[in-house]
């Protein structure tokens, strides 16, 4: 079970954002913050009533208004059109000369049952969160093997396409050795004919010489 909440705020954009967490780390981790913001002095622990009661009744759960406003934190709030207004030249005020004596104290849960209440809201939040994560891997994961599949086959296709077009190109060179071969046999007898006919026709042309009577 997680611990005891604690209510942490932070700006993101053109949103404050609240939550209800058990440490620093978890609402790092809720806000999906890439840096502690805390160390940098952008996220800090509150007190203040309104936002505990409003992120104790979600805990776990991301809220946020538009930044700068006093408006209740919700979980789908819409950003203001217009920036709140701050007055220009505002000097701060002058500290006191002796340091107050009366300290804040954090506000406390209405009862130790509300307590765990939500701490028991925060558990059951990060177990959907946990199955929600759980099932969109289990869906990533089969998305992935889909792909390998067609992939495969589609490589599998190209490869037995590139295998038939070089037993294509084998049997064509395979058939032109042959007519190769053949022409090279043709040109070879018709030397040899060419020159019987080539003689015949060079005697032919030799006058006999005539018969005495």
């Amino acid at each position: 079970m997680a611990g005891k909440l604690k209510t942490f705020t932070t700006t993101s954009g053109f949103f404050d954002l609240a939550v209800a967490a058990p440490s620093m780390k978890a609402a790092l981790d809720l806000w999906g913050a890439e840096f502690n913001l805390f160390t940098h002095g952008f996220a800090r622990q509150t007190d203040e009533r309104s936002t505990v009661a409003a992120t104790m009744a979600r805990p776990g759960i991301v809220l946020r208004r538009p930044v700068g406003t006093d408006q209740a934190y919700s979980e789908h709030a819409e950003a203001s059109l217009s920036l709140p207004h701050r007055k220009a030249n505002r000097k701060p005020k002058a500290s006191p000369s002796k340091p107050s004596r009366q300290r804040t104290r954090p506000a406390k849960p209405a009862n130790e049952k509300a307590d765990r209440a939500a701490a028991l809201a925060y558990a059951r939040e990060q177990q959907r969160r946990a199955q929600r994560s759980r099932q969109e891997e289990a869906a990533l994961h089969k998305e992935a093997e889909r792909r390998d599949r067609v992939l495969a086959a589609a490589q599998a296709a190209l490869e037995e396409a590139q295998a038939g077009h070089a037993r294509t190109l084998r049997e064509i060179g395979q058939a032109q050795a042959r007519l190769d071969r053949k022409a090279s046999g043709e040109d070879a007898r018709w030397k040899k004919e060419k020159d019987r006919l080539d003689e015949a026709l060079r005697r032919a042309r030799v006058p006999r010489p005539l018969k005495a009577v």
